[in-house]
């Protein structure tokens, strides 16, 4: 008599049979012995599991080997593990949080007495080598919830997290020598898998990320399978800490953000104030080339506002508190579009009027927690380059091409590379479903007829509509978000926002929300660490310094500073110290050129120009040449 056996299916389409009970594992000896030694993890059903997971028959069946993208995650969680192990070690009774893998690396998150120092994470770095030269193999295994209680009675951080479980959830543990942990998994085969591994860093967080919460201390790390990964990660971490524009933004006195002001809230000092107004005059110029009206709104309305327009159900928390007046309440703006909708709304309008584009760089206010603000990219008070168009929905798949037209040319003229995803219904929407859904529909087509190779963002479309999100890679490869273009079939339902058709009858309008670069402080902020300061020419706070050689030829470098202050450029004149001193502060401010005047430039009507990060090359250019070369550099935008 034959023993039971299952069927699964390989990607190419190849059918296996295996012993019943057979598991991942099984199947990848059942391949090869080089594919049992390289096997990590399997994906049965689309979802990836741990290689002792029983296959069910029928199953569709792809191993995971480090050549596959989804096993770093695999690797990384099994770090985070492996970590919390060696932690565990050092501190029996430190309480342990959550262990996930992050998109460049993991944490784990420690209820222990002090912060982690340096040197704890030296140690604990080496402890993990240990764990890993052990070679533990991640052991799964289902408990009850009973049983669950039991093996973690003394870990609260963990009991809370198991009343979360659903009545029919299965709850699994995980072991890796001495280390249990309440974990979904999966896991690679064994901690020996971890080979190339950094700690990087150690910071306060929140339990579940709430402030009301104890403090708990997290560790974050990273993980490759291969060594010149991990180095060219630490080196770009090493780059992108050079480029942080917390520390640039103080040391080319760009901004600050001060506690008697208050956290989240950025003071623009002179320095970036030119740099913010350049990119705002440029972006309203080219809106206005682009059929936009300029509006201006207030920075508080009526909370009834808020009410029609839903945000006070499904964005209060987000909102700073109401203010009262003789009964009243009022509140900050979170986001400019109520406020359009009420301009729109405020006279009749004509199908022969639409598209019409209302634009401002609005302020907009939101209770950001303390936890989660960072420099300028994560604030409070923001200005958003905003925009909502108001269309026939016949004209959706035209003012989306318009859209993307000039989304791609302003991210070009910054130096950004870019791709797009489209984001679909989020949990927390509101309206009919089947809007929602047909709306995103209507955006797919859009995205394929350009033919745009995009990425799908289930469930992260806005509460009233799906969303094209602009995703932007900097200098060092890293990606921010960027532009966004929403469609809205339901806000203009809420507002009655409507124009009358060529049969002269009443229409719902349809609207787009949409931001180009986003908030002005995220946008700057980003580029700070783009350029690493070294702003081109068009934007730099400072254009030109000009640096007299001695104080008798002072008169004629004034007379050039002049020259080109009147050309529209940005010059200053630098007297002090010694030329040398002068020189390198120019380049520590990453001026991006110098004009240097001595005894033969006065003389001449010339000037010798040191271009940023030239080191000593020098070119000597007749003045009124150099003037038109830099307004001509100004005028196209030039980046290099």
């Amino acid at each position: 008599m034959n023993a039971p056996s299952i069927h699964v299916t390989l990607p190419d389409g190849t059918s296996v049979a295996l012993p019943e009970g057979a598991t991942a594992g099984t199947l990848a000896a059942a391949i090869g012995p080089g594919l049992a030694r390289a096997a990590l993890a399997a994906v049965v059903d689309g979802e990836i599991v741990d290689l002792n997971h029983p296959l069910p028959d029928g199953a569709s069946v792809r191993l995971l080997t480090e050549r596959d993208p989804e096993a770093l995650g695999v690797l990384r969680h099994s770090a985070a593990h492996v970590l919390a192990t060696a932690v565990r070690e050092m501190i029996p009774g430190a309480g342990i949080g959550f262990g996930p893998a992050i998109d460049d690396g993991f944490y784990y998150d420690f209820d222990v007495p002090e912060p982690f120092t340096p040197e704890q994470l030296e140690a604990i770095q080496e402890r993990m080598d240990k764990v890993v030269e052990a070679d533990h193999p991640f052991e799964r295994r289902v408990v009850s919830r009973e049983e669950a209680r039991e093996l973690f009675a003394d870990d609260p951080l963990k009991l809370e997290r198991l009343e979360e479980f659903a009545e029919d959830e299965v709850i699994s543990v995980y072991q890796d020598g001495p280390f249990l942990d309440l974990c979904r998994g999966p896991h690679v085969p064994s901690t020996g898998r971890l080979k190339h591994f950094k700690l990087l860093s150690a910071a306060g967080a929140y339990w579940r990320g709430d402030e009301r919460r104890q403090m708990l201390q997290r560790i974050y790390g990273t993980a490759f399978f291969a060594a010149k990964d991990l180095r060219k990660h630490l080196h770009r971490l090493e780059e992108a800490r050079k480029r942080d524009h917390r520390v640039l933004g103080k040391r080319l006195d760009l901004f600050s953000i001060q506690e008697e002001v208050g956290p989240g809230f950025v003071l623009w000092h002179p320095a970036g104030g030119r740099v913010r107004n350049t990119i705002e005059t440029f972006l309203r110029e080219t809106l206005v080339d682009h059929g936009y009206e300029i509006v201006f709104t207030p920075h508080v309305a009526s909370e009834e506002l808020y009410r029609i327009s839903g945000h006070l159900d499904v964005f209060s928390d987000d909102m700073f508190p109401a203010m009262d007046d003789d009964g009243e309440r009022f509140r900050m703006k979170p986001m400019n579009c109520p406020h359009h909708f009420m301009i729109y709304r405020s006279q009749i309008r004509s199908y022969r009027d639409l598209p019409l584009r209302f634009a401002e760089l609005g302020t907009c206010y939101r209770y950001e927690r303390s936890g989660a603000l960072h420099g300028m990219l994560r604030v409070r008070s923001f200005t958003q380059d905003d925009a909502h168009i108001f269309i026939r929905e016949d004209q959706i798949e035209e003012e989306y091409e318009r859209l993307l037209d000039l989304g791609d040319y302003l991210l070009r003229v910054f130096g950004y590379e870019y791709r797009t995803a489209l984001s679909t219904r989020p949990e927390k929407a509101i309206g009919d479903p089947a809007v929602y859904d047909a709306a995103a529909d209507r955006l797919a087509d859009v995205l394929r007829n350009r033919g745009l190779d995009y990425e799908l963002d289930e469930g992260g479309g806005a509460f009233y509509g799906p969303k094209v999100d602009i995703l932007v890679t900097d200098a060092l490869g890293r990606e921010w978000q960027g532009g966004t273009f929403q469609l809205d079939f339901l806000m203009p339902e809420r507002f009655g926002l409507e124009y009358v058709g060529s049969d002269n009858r009443r229409h719902q309008a349809v609207v787009i929300h949409r931001t180009l670069l986003g908030s002005m402080e995220r946008f700057i902020g980003g580029l700070i660490e783009h350029y690493g300061g070294a702003f081109p020419l068009w934007l730099a706070p400072e254009q030109v310094r000009i640096l007299p050689v001695s104080e008798q030829w002072a008169a004629s470098a004034r007379e050039l500073a002049g020259r080109l202050t009147e050309a529209g450029l940005r010059a200053e004149i630098d007297e002090r110290d010694t030329l040398g001193y002068r020189i390198r502060h120019a380049e520590t401010m990453k001026v991006p050129y110098m004009g240097i005047v001595g005894e033969r430039e006065a003389e001449a009507g010339t000037v010798s120009v040191r271009k940023r990060g030239a080191k000593k090359k020098q070119v000597t250019m007749e003045r009124g040449e150099f003037v038109r070369r830099l307004k001509s550099e100004v005028e196209s935008r030039t980046l290099g």
